[in-house]
């Protein structure tokens, strides 16, 4: 199976924060975030399989700063690993005061997903093929990644 270069699979998603994803401080909740995060991160992966694909799991998220009412949510992901079937993928969200043009980071998470045909069942993947140095160190990090969640799983069983 031929491979697939990482920016083949770059994907961006933008979204005004509004006042119905807020909580009573007018900050966007935890849970639209992740689901934000989870959409960013399907995206990436379907332009990578060029299949239907499910979320497996995602790390930890820390926000690191509140999104306000009336600000624009950014969001940008990429496979970081291909394993046989499942990926990771990378998503980066960030904040922009459109009032300002201040651009502040907010979150990261990493996802595995998993390629699925129309029965449900687990697909080969396109290897991903890294070419920045950055991307060399994210594909070299998502192994580390892969042992730790498989790890954890054993130990949840």
């Amino acid at each position: 199976m031929e491979g697939r270069y990482v920016r083949e699979s770059v994907s961006e998603y933008s979204e005004l924060a509004l006042p119905n994803d807020t909580n009573a401080l007018g900050t966007l909740l935890g849970g639209k975030v992740m689901h934000l995060v989870d959409l960013a991160g399907a995206m990436a992966a379907m332009r990578h399989a060029r299949t239907t694909v499910v979320t497996a799991s995602v790390d930890y998220m820390t926000f690191l700063h509140p999104i306000r009412v009336g600000q624009l949510v950014m969001l940008r992901s990429s496979v970081n690993r291909v394993f046989r079937t499942s990926m990771e993928v990378g998503v980066k969200v960030f904040v922009e005061d459109l009032y300002t043009g201040e651009t502040r980071h907010t979150s990261s998470a990493y996802l595995t997903f998993v390629a699925i045909d129309d029965q449900g069942r687990g697909v080969p993947v396109a290897p991903v093929i890294p070419e920045t140095e950055e991307q060399k160190r994210r594909y070299n990090d998502a192994a580390r990644r892969r042992a730790e969640r498989l790890a954890l799983k054993e130990r949840h069983r």
